[in-house]
């Protein structure tokens, strides 16, 4: 029997990166896999003809004229009961890959919770937007009859924190876009290079810059580095990543740690430069507080460039054996593991090639076969 299937895709039109990726990645993978059941793609905020390119068939966009923060404050602030379905018509279920549902008038709703960080790091939040999230999503995590979480570590904040039961969360791993993969390429190098003024050795630290991030932590250990015996004279360190929140103690740091004329803030590189980006640096430092997942991380790898990550929350599952893992508060252990990737070649050598193998594990067409199965299981009634 064929099902109507509701997606709320606003998160894949509106955010370049993070989510909006993940939701791009993931439904287009989904397309390439099912022609069978329809499909509504609810985007708030934009017309129809977004130059979102071509779908099959049996998918359809459907947008409303506002934008998606006056409809956060109509469905998860003052809860108005106004269902989606208003827009996409009659559903059999509804999945919204960006952590809060819409009012669904008794449909079946699968919900994406990439993480938990706003209780589990909440210093790291903007008070308003911390308090937000702890009301908006604990809600529609309830109203939710499955929920996908991107690691074994939200899953187990799923049942620890909101007490959530564990038949009722799948663990669905992103995957890695085929274009993540070494570039070779000298002019493609050298173009990527110049776009960016970048110095011929360094590594590379890439996110939204916000506390969770660690940058202040990445800098004060790059400054270890440098004074250290081991330093590499002629290595630099580069940051690439909007402004979030709570950033401006990360731009300051490499200034009052007296190291800012080796450490350069790139701002948001262009989505198509990153492969090179991650291919040109000697190595990728993560050394976050907490993550869902670290999509940069498994880019990284796929790219080739050896990598050095916190040891905390979802990361060691993407990075497994294929890297060096440290105590994020560790500034001494993080430039001593960058220190040993710098200098040690056949260390890189190896870090780089299980990097790689490793990063081929992670799929968008195994995820997609994945949700299937989450997606019949619900609409049977075995799951929640």
């Amino acid at each position: 029997m064929v099902k109507r299937i509701g997606i709320d895709y606003t998160a894949a039109v509106r955010q370049g990166a993070g989510i909006g990726r993940y939701t791009r990645n993931l439904f287009r993978a989904l397309a390439g896999l099912d022609a069978h059941h329809r499909y509504t793609l609810f985007v708030a905020g934009r017309g129809t003809d977004d130059g979102l390119g071509a779908w099959p068939e049996n998918f359809r966009l459907r947008a409303v004229p506002v934008s998606d923060r006056w409809l956060n404050i109509a469905w998860q602030r003052l809860r108005l009961p106004l269902p989606v379905q208003l827009v996409t018509g009659r559903l059999d279920l509804f999945h919204s890959p960006d952590f809060v549902l819409p009012p669904l008038m008794g449909t079946p709703a699968v919900l994406t919770v990439h993480d938990l960080s706003f209780l589990r790091v909440p210093h790291c939040f903007v008070p308003a937007f911390r308090d937000y999230l702890g009301k908006a999503v604990p809600h529609s995590v309830a109203r939710a009859r499955h929920i996908l979480a991107d690691s074994d570590s939200t899953r187990r904040d799923l049942v620890e924190l909101l007490g959530v039961d564990p038949a009722r969360v799948t663990v669905i791993y992103p995957g890695v876009e085929p274009r993540f993969r070494p570039v070779r390429d000298p002019e493609t190098r050298a173009a990527v290079r110049a776009r960016y003024d970048l110095p011929e050795r360094f590594v590379l630290g890439l996110s939204t810059l916000q506390p969770r991030k660690n940058f202040e932590g990445l800098i004060a250990a790059f400054g270890v580095l440098l004074a250290s015996k081991a330093a590499v004279p002629d290595v630099h360190l580069v940051i690439s990543g909007q402004k979030g929140w709570l950033y401006d103690e990360a731009l300051a740091s490499a200034e009052q740690a007296g190291i800012a004329d080796r450490v350069h803030f790139l701002g948001f590189a262009a989505d198509d430069d990153l492969p090179a980006l991650y291919s040109l640096a000697s190595a990728f430092a993560f050394p976050s507080w907490y993550e869902g997942f670290g999509v940069p991380v498994l880019e990284a790898m796929a790219c080739g460039t050896p990598v050095v990550a916190a040891d905390n929350s979802s990361l060691p599952e993407v990075v497994g054996d294929a890297g060096l893992m440290v105590n994020a508060a560790d500034v001494d252990g993080l430039a001593a593991a960058l220190g040993r990737v710098l200098v040690d070649d056949e260390l890189r050598a190896r870090l780089a090639a299980d990097g790689l193998a490793r990063s081929r594990q992670f799929t968008w067409e195994r995820a997609v076969e994945k949700l299937m199965r989450v997606y019949r299981q619900v609409w049977k009634g075995r799951t929640g």
